[in-house]
């Protein structure tokens, strides 16, 4: 191999996840054929246990588009020979842990984060759960009415119902055809007898495996798992038979219109499984051209011709056949011309638009998304369960990267022209229904401090640190103190504007060099806003860091704010407030936001909304950038793996280039809700939306950490309120707390996803439930909330990105960086008698604003 500077990077590369390679996984199997994967991991005191069922929607046989192996998924936490279902979620969350489950394709998967000393729980529940569930004949139709729900609302999901079409028109045979969930009438079908019949043929310890990683001894450990899963006994297991997809032969298109205010468009094309010897090279392919803000179709569509706001490419291949997928958003009057572009620019695409630049960043993309995957416990299980169910494979990741490593520009090419064949064309659109008619069909590891130090400049600026040398990954996080309570009058949105314009172009770069530059790198850049702050954030790998700072300074201090590039982003960010709009409990959301702060600046979403948006010019922007990003408003950290005292004065300097200034004047406290009673809003959609809304103490309040126990205690399938509106009564298939918290200020509210015809009841449920926290829960309750949240913080302090976030945020609002050394005593220190103060203090009737959104009944 010719030594070159592309070629030395990419071993570089590769020796610096060598070690990690190496990490040792235990393989072994019991006497009953269950799979067990142990990969032992002391960096954090936490488990991730995890159990692998190798049957899915494609495996369901006779009841193929049923979904019966979801309503399996549903049904195996509702009891078991040993324990009731209410005591699996009590006895888990009593640990500290956090239980759940998902379905697809080809597995079920049911897994428990918990606390390193208490996995042994995990191991006894998850066993007992996965091999000795009893479906309790009471439990079957209440969870089924809660499916019922689940599917009315991917029915109500625009982005879901054009996968889903994508799948059911580019796969004629295949299993993949049917929706995981299944058809509303077939489902509605299925009898305790039958999911019963299919528990016992699937659920074999023969046809599974279990994965655990962490914080654990592995002779202990494989003890613990001959204890509570040897006994359960092998059984036979009949082969499901799985049609072979026949070769497309010609292009196939759907098009939709629906209640919705934006296009999108899912184009795929039929490639081979994840076994052929040319899927490297078309993940490779799906990278560059639809990988981040640089990629080629981004490039071309958004930035170029201005033909989409969003465009993202992807390689399916799970199996034998799989689907290379694009995926657009776009205004309605350009779709045609957008399928167009595409089309004639992949037609055009030589070698050389394939330079050695992009092949190095797909290697390096590759390589970080290797590292990403192993931050967390739960990342490193789900790695490895994906590698022997999936792939058949443990050792899959060292060898697909050598294979990616031998992937060339003519690679690529070759690829694109052999597989990406229009006749092999499927397209599917979704568009509003004034459209219709309109469109013409076209062709080393390291325990690390929690803590970060924490440094204040004169000018008021300040920088946070935390060395974690665990893995090679570095976390730069940049905060401002920004937001509604900052901007003028009728400018809501402009914080998010700012934000996305900070990280594109600057005096020494445009936005595509941008792109490329931390791209290139394997990088990630993005910017963040909310109702209280804006920045923005990268991750890079150590040796990166240079490239990371001055990308930071350019954007912090010399963005260019290019005029064009504006119109882009302004355009782009009234496309996705028009999507939210048409997802119903976000638009709910905001009508109730109004409705409850009024003319106070939180009334509008941090995005702001239609009308506001349109109102920014790029001047309002330039001057919002000149208030906030002054000496005292800035805050910098990282988290990762860096030498403390080089980075120190680095940033130092950086920062003591902003002079102080005072911040632009605050709005008044808020008073009390503007529209308080009873509201009701139309939306052409299967399900009802119910909101509660209530006000709440800001970030600073004394009783700011009581309300963190409330809206735990509001939340999750072990709480109360869940129980009893879910379980009991199937009102609900979603009913829980949450809030919009400013630094003085906030609002705490429920909301319930429900049916048109029961909203009333879930209403009743949402009063009753205040009144009980008002007249005082039981202290075992309490302890249990308080448990979860402990535990929840802990395991949230398990990557860079999510200590950095914290601690500079925190830092941002004047609050201690390193909070999560108080946190335990905050939540301590809440009792059922503050909780009762609380309830009765801000659950008051009158200050209630309801909302319900849904259909015309």
């Amino acid at each position: 191999m010719i030594d070159s500077p592309n070629n030395r990077s990419l071993d570089a590369g590769q020796a610096m996840i060598a070690p990690l390679m190496k990490e040792p996984v235990h393989r072994y199997l019991l006497e009953n054929g269950l799979t067990v994967l142990l990969k032992p991991d002391n960096a954090s005191p936490v488990c991730s246990v995890q159990v692998w069922v190798k049957t899915g929607s494609m495996h369901e046989d006779r009841f193929l588009g049923s979904g019966i192996s979801h309503f399996v998924e549903h049904m195996l936490f509702k009891g078991t020979e040993k324990r009731p279902g209410k005591e699996i979620a009590r006895l888990v969350h009593e640990s500290g842990g956090y239980i759940n489950a998902y379905t697809t394709f080809d597995r079920t998967v049911y897994y428990i984060d918990m606390p390193a000393e208490n996995a042994e729980v995990a191991l006894d529940v998850l066993g007992d759960s996965v091999f000795a569930s009893t479906f309790p004949a009471e439990e079957v139709d209440k969870e089924r009415e809660v499916i019922n729900r689940e599917i009315a609302m991917g029915e109500d999901d625009p982005d879901s119902k054009v996968m889903h079409s994508l799948f059911e028109t580019a796969f004629n045979k295949h299993t993949y055809r049917y929706p995981i969930i299944g058809y509303k009438d077939v489902f509605n079908k299925i009898s305790r007898e039958d999911l019963l019949d299919y528990y016992q043929e699937r659920y074999v310890p023969n046809n599974a495996v279990l994965v655990v990683s962490g914080d654990f001894q592995v002779a202990d450990m494989r003890a613990a798992v001959e204890k509570h899963f040897a006994a359960y006994q092998r059984r036979s297991l009949a082969p499901v038979y799985l049609p072979e997809e026949p070769l497309q032969l010609s292009e196939r298109r759907s098009d939709l219109y629906e209640d919705v205010q934006i296009s999108r468009v899912a184009m795929g094309f039929q490639v081979p499984g994840l076994t052929h010897a040319d899927t490297p090279a078309l993940d490779a392919l799906a990278l560059a051209l639809g990988s981040g803000d640089s990629a080629l179709l981004y490039q071309r569509l958004r930035e170029e011709k201005q033909l989409v706001h969003h465009v993202d490419v992807s390689n399916w291949t799970p199996g034998n056949v799989g689907v290379f997928y694009v995926s657009m958003v776009c205004d309605p009057d350009k779709l045609e011309a957008a399928l167009e572009e595409m089309r004639s620019y992949l037609e055009s695409l030589q070698e050389e638009d394939f330079p050695q630049k992009i092949v190095e960043k797909v290697r390096r993309q590759l390589l970080v998304t290797e590292i990403n995957t192993r931050k967390t416990a739960s990342g490193q299980a789900s790695r490895l369960g994906t590698a022997e169910v999936v792939v058949g494979d443990i050792g899959y990741a060292k060898n697909y990267l050598n294979r990616i490593s031998q992937v060339t520009s003519s690679d690529l090419k070759r690829v694109l022209d052999s597989w990406i064949r229009w006749e092999r064309l499927t397209t599917v659109t979704l568009n509003p229904k004034e459209e219709l008619g309109k469109v013409t069909t076209l062709e080393g590891q390291e325990k690390a401090s929690l803590d970060f130090e924490e440094s204040v400049l004169p000018n008021g600026c300040k920088v946070l640190l935390r060395e974690n040398k665990r893995l090679p990954n570095l976390h730069i996080r940049v905060a401002l103190q920004a937001g509604a309570l900052y901007e003028p009058a009728g400018k809501q949105g402009l914080t998010a504007l700012l934000s996305t314009m900070m990280t594109k172009d600057t005096e020494k770069r445009s936005a595509l060099e941008v792109a490329e530059a931390i791209e290139g790198v394997g990088g990630s850049f993005y910017e963040f806003s909310g109702n209280n702050s804006l920045g923005f954030a990268m991750e890079v790998l150590p040796s990166d860091l240079d490239l990371a700072l001055d990308l930071l300074e350019e954007a912090l201090l010399r963005p260019r704010f290019d005029e064009d590039v504006f119109a882009i982003e302004k355009d782009s960010h009234i496309a996705g407030i028009k999507e939210h709009l048409d997802d119903i409990v976000t638009s709910g959301r905001r009508a109730l936001r109004k409705k409850f702060f009024g003319a106070h600046s939180f009334g509008v979403s941090g995005s702001g909304d239609l009308e506001t948006v349109e109102s920014i010019t790029l001047e309002d922007v330039k001057s919002f950038w000149k208030q906030v990003v002054v000496g005292g408003n800035v805050t910098i950290g990282v988290s990762g793996h860096f030498d403390a005292t080089e980075l120190k004065a680095k940033l130092e300097a950086l920062l003591e280039k902003l002079l102080p200034a005072a911040l632009p004047k605050r709005e008044v406290e808020f008073a009390k809700p503007a529209e308080p009673g009873v509201h009701r809003e139309f939306m052409d959609r299967q399900q009802a939306i119910v909101f509660h809304a209530y006000p709440g103490p800001g970030l600073k309040a004394y009783d700011y950490f009581v309300s963190e126990v409330a809206d735990e205690l509001f939340s999750g399938m072990s709480s109360e309120l869940f129980d009893r509106v879910r379980e009991k009564l199937s009102l609900a298939y979603f009913v829980r707390s949450s809030r919009i918290v400013g630094l003085d200020t906030s609002m705490f509210y429920f909301y319930a996803g429900t049916s048109p015809e029961r909203f009333e009841e879930v209403i009743v449920e949402l009063d009753r439930e205040t009144r009980r926290v008002m007249d005082g829960v039981a202290e075992d309750e309490l302890a249990r909330c308080k448990k979860r949240l402990k535990a929840a913080k802990r395991m949230s302090m398990q990557t860079n990105s999510s200590c950095a976030s914290q601690a500079v945020l925190n830092a941002t609002y004047g609050l201690p960086a390193n909070e999560w050394r108080i946190y335990d005593e905050k939540i301590d220190a809440v009792s059922v008698d503050s909780l009762r103060e609380f309830a009765k203090n801000y659950f008051a009737a009158e200050n209630r604003v309801e909302l319900v959104i849904g259909p015309k009944r």
